[in-house]
């Protein structure tokens, strides 16, 4: 299993550097460009959405609903589960992303990503947020990985049926966009005011992408 290594840095509900507070075992690829002709110089899966936006506006409608709709999860309980699955999976724009929307929506702020990402089950989370983080951990593994234990556990400690159910879209989801954003070598920026910046946007997935897009043909 893949872990992210994390480092602490007092503070609440700040954005903090996701940098410097999530690490990873292996060395990322430094790379100014995608393998394809990108029209945008944006990182990550942004210059992707540029470059494809009829895929990209039914995937952030899809994020849209899972991270920012109705649910009796928190925005940045899903935020976190999102950052979780992008650390084990070593992504580093989606992590470092994730990483920075959790933390401005979490009272604990980066400290709590940090310490999740570094090892959920000693993590000062409730009992019900560590066992649907073991189940996205599961489905980050692979789906065959996913036990009923996994599910009963969860269920234990209070989790409805629909938090299982988005939990495991979620992790499954951000497999994808994972494999998505590196699988065509996009960049992550070195610069963690650039997921600050991204973090503290007004507006769900859909309505920045819209945006975005509107300014891009501008």
């Amino acid at each position: 299993m893949k872990k992210a290594v994390a480092s602490a840095r007092k503070g609440a509900g700040t954005v903090g550097d996701p940098l410097r507070l999530i690490r990873f075992t292996r060395p990322g690829k430094k790379r100014s460009r995608a393998y394809i002709t990108l029209n945008s110089d944006e990182p990550g899966v942004r210059g992707l959405f540029r470059f494809r936006p009829e895929t990209a506006l039914p995937l952030n409608a899809l994020v849209d609903v899972l991270l920012r709709g109705e649910s009796t999860l928190t925005q940045g309980e899903r935020e976190l589960i999102a950052t979780y699955v992008s650390a084990r999976n070593e992504c580093r724009f989606c992590c470092y992303t994730h990483a920075a929307l959790a933390a401005v929506r979490l009272p604990e702020g980066m400290p709590l990503v940090q310490a999740v990402c570094a090892d959920p089950e000693s993590a000062p989370v409730s009992a019900k947020l560590k066992a649907l983080l073991r189940l996205a951990g599961a489905v980050q593994e692979g789906g065959r990985h996913v036990t009923e234990e996994h599910v009963t556990a969860a269920r234990a400690e209070g989790a409805t049926d629909l938090e299982i159910h988005d939990t495991v879209l979620i992790a499954a989801a951000f497999c994808m966009f994972n494999r998505y954003v590196d699988g065509l070598g996009t960049h992550a920026p070195d610069d963690p005011d650039a997921y600050a910046a991204r973090a503290r946007m007004k507006g769900g997935y859909v309505t920045v992408l819209a945006e975005a897009l509107r300014q891009a043909q501008a």
